[in-house]
């Protein structure tokens, strides 16, 4: 099997100008450069460039040049680097300087969630990782980029009745930024996992229009199902398809059904992947163990060449984290044709 780190997704794109023109069907397309925080392995971001193939379909790359990407877990930039390409690096969002960031068309981040989950501590803006959103507005103060993206838990919306979720709006809009919250089931996007994400777009405010929030491609009866995601790696036990072997062994709770302790419906979405899930990752639909890492990875729309190479902690925390490619890139789109249709 190649190897990934043979496989540089977005190298093709780095060192060239910013504004080169690139043809599609005849038409000039202009390359937009994003900066990401928050990046983690790298859903977003994979999302975003395009460029990969999952389940069979090939995923288009997109004219965006990836300037730089910034994660505090050093594991996750390993990850980064190891799948994506070398222009990440760790970095504490928490206290940075803006003017050392390059300038972007395109800010996207997926600020920390544990602080906004439901089945988190929900400390909410009274912690430290609930007011990172406050990085993206200094880079946006600084570098005044076109478009922001910000991805986040749906539990953000109900937090103090909505009072957290408002005061973010607010200090975007402060900034001199218009902004929209779209809130993404995943399987209405042909991901093959109940997961609902949200994502907060922004478009500065001497930009007229707005993006539009992506169309649903599945609707409750062509849902994608876990037994579609999964069945043909029922009887691959070894490394031929990256992290396949590497599981946790953990048996059900002896008392109860804990979380973690169910069963996935082979035919429907699969559970949330969880972040925090340690030895509690959901059961397989048919075989009398829990899911491995790589069909972890198959849920939330990673390309099977896409490899995880920490232990399986790491590894399912680092997927559990990510946004999932396939959503990613719906977002992205909705992005990209607003941009090239703006002056």
């Amino acid at each position: 099997m190649t190897s990934i780190k043979h496989l540089r997704i977005i190298r093709a794109t780095r060192g060239k100008p910013r504004g080169t023109l690139r043809r599609k069907n005849g038409v000039k397309r202009k390359t937009t450069s994003v900066v990401s925080f928050f990046c983690g392995c790298g859903g977003l971001d994979l999302g975003f460039v395009g460029g990969f193939t999952y389940k069979g379909v090939r995923i288009p790359k997109q004219p965006i040049e990836m300037l730089a990407a910034y994660d505090y877990d050093e594991k996750c930039i390993e990850t980064y680097k190891q799948n994506i390409s070398d222009h990440a690096e760790v970095r504490d969002l928490s206290n940075y300087s803006a003017h050392e960031v390059p300038k972007a068309d395109v800010l996207i981040g997926g600020f920390p969630c544990q602080d906004f989950a439901t089945c988190g501590p929900r400390h909410g803006l009274s912690s430290t990782r609930g007011r990172l959103y406050q990085s993206l507005i200094q880079y946006m103060e600084i570098h005044s980029p076109k478009v922001v993206v910000g991805e986040n838990v749906p539990g953000l919306a109900n937090m103090e009745k909505g009072e957290v979720l408002e005061k973010i709006r607010e200090d975007l809009s402060r900034v001199g930024y218009k902004v929209e919250v779209w809130t993404l089931f995943a399987p209405d996007y042909g991901v093959p996992q109940r997961r609902t994400r949200l994502f907060i777009i922004a478009v500065r405010d001497d930009i007229a229009g707005f993006p539009t929030k992506p169309r649903k491609s599945h609707s409750e009866n062509t849902y994608r199902t876990t037994q579609w995601a999964l069945e043909d790696l029922e009887n691959v036990v070894d490394e031929s398809i990256a992290n396949q072997s590497q599981y946790f062994k953990a048996s059900r709770a002896k008392n109860g059904n804990g979380q973690g302790d169910e069963r996935n419906p082979a035919d429907q979405p699969s559970y949330t992947i969880r972040a925090n899930a340690k030895s509690r990752v959901q059961f397989h639909y048919a075989l009398e163990r829990r899911l491995t890492v790589r069909e972890c990875a198959r849920l939330q729309t990673f390309p099977d060449n896409f490899e995880f190479p920490h232990s399986a902690t790491a590894n399912v925390m680092q997927i559990g984290n990510a946004v999932p490619p396939l959503l990613g890139n719906k977002v992205a789109k909705s992005i990209m044709n607003f941009l090239e249709n703006t002056p």
